[in-house]
């Protein structure tokens, strides 16, 4: 039986770079970065190394970039940090997709200093409403928060026409991308487009969990989150986790440049061939040949399969798939993103989530349609009606 896992967007395998690159850390590079003598100094010059190639995939500069422990740190250190700078109120938005490291944050940063958190609307298949938007901004706006790629669609925002409403309307409002899911798989600069930060997590690459980024740029103002050694640059104080962030620069040195392209065709050869068999399947999201569809998340519905129990039913099959977003998957509830989006009960019921890394074949994908066209077509005769 075929072992095929499609569920890239909760966890990727460590590539072996990464692997190698932390082993070499814990066995011979485990010196304190911030110590004077000469080993500690190769330590530090992992850490400038990683910088260099965050930085360098969204067109910024290593010295703005810090170290943290994931995407959920990266997002809080970029909302709570700026937001305690604001000393009257305003407004801070985020979009209706964003994972609940954002949302969350948003409300909280309103109850803490005293300002509005405000959703932005999404539309039925998923995008960020811009219209909605531009209704909410005012003078008053102080941060913007959206996700580069929503974890549960695929569906790539629209950052560049929300920073020209941005300067338009509120030119002082901070703009926070969540880019934990496009990182490396979209193509993204900061010199492009006009966004204040920007964070990842190394564990959704291929490198290792427990460690992350958050990018900046020059002018953004936070406050650190973490108060101790003055660690980088006073922005997040503690040792860094140098075996970790071994891990991230490798895997981001090893990513295949054409890692999306082979994404993208993998996806669409799966949406063929289910929708050849099963018409009826609903695809959440944009269409996976259009440009704001990001290459390697995949949402569809079986209704009136419901998404567990296909999930299981495919497990047993070697095929590991997902129901949303991951953090949230066993509480049991329907997904923000799709109740949002005004999906239908039996529709958020039976989503199921596929996503793809560099490493899965086309063996594997036409193996996928195949499982999950036998066991929709035998799941649905149990149904009740």
């Amino acid at each position: 039986m075929m072992q095929v896992y499609l569920d890239n967007s909760a966890t990727t395998k460590p590539s072996e770079a990464a692997v190698e690159a932390m082993l070499k850390s814990m066995r011979e590079d485990y010196y304190n970065p911030s110590a004077l003598y000469a080993p500690a100094m190769r330590s530090e010059q992992i850490l400038k190394d990683a910088a260099a190639a965050v930085a360098a995939v969204v067109g910024s500069d290593a010295k703005h970039v810090v170290f943290t422990s994931g995407g959920t740190e990266s997002d809080n250190l970029a909302i709570f940090g700026h937001m305690q700078m604001n000393r009257d109120g305003g407004d801070i938005l985020y979009s209706a997709a964003e994972h609940a490291a954002v949302r969350l944050a948003c409300e909280e940063a309103a109850a803490r200093y005293g300002c509005r958190a405000l959703e932005i609307p999404l539309t039925s298949e998923g995008q960020l409403d811009l219209v909605a938007l531009e209704s909410l901004l005012s003078e008053k706006t102080r941060m913007i928060c959206v996700m580069q790629v929503c974890n549960e669609t695929g569906v790539i925002m629209p950052i560049q026409e929300i920073c020209q409403l941005r300067s338009r309307i509120c030119p002082k409002a901070a703009i926070h991308v969540d880019g934990v899911q496009g990182f490396l798989r979209v193509p993204f600069s900061m010199k492009q487009c006009p966004v204040d930060s920007y964070a990842i997590s190394a564990h959704k690459f291929h490198g290792p969990k427990g460690v992350g980024a958050l990018v900046w740029r020059d002018g953004f103002r936070f406050k650190p989150m973490m108060i101790g050694g003055g660690q980088q640059n006073d922005r997040r104080s503690g040792t860094e986790n140098t075996v970790g962030i071994a891990g991230m620069g490798a895997a981001i040195k090893a990513y295949p440049k054409d890692g999306s392209s082979k994404m993208l065709a993998l996806k669409k050869t799966l949406v063929e061939n289910l929708q050849a068999v099963l018409p009826e399947m609903k695809v959440l999201g944009l269409p996976v040949d259009d440009d704001h569809s990001a290459p390697h998340i995949l949402n569809v519905a079986f209704p009136p399969v419901r998404a567990e129990t296909l999930l299981h039913a495919l497990e047993m099959d070697g095929i590991i798939v997902g129901t949303g977003s991951a953090c949230s998957s066993k509480k049991g509830k329907h997904s923000h993103v799709l109740t949002a989006m005004a999906q239908q009960p039996a529709v958020m019921e039976s989503a199921i989530r596929i996503s793809l890394c560099p490493e899965n074949t086309k063996e594997e994908i036409l193996y996928t349609a195949d499982k999950i066209i036998h066991q929709v077509e035998m799941l649905r005769r149990y149904v009740r009606r």
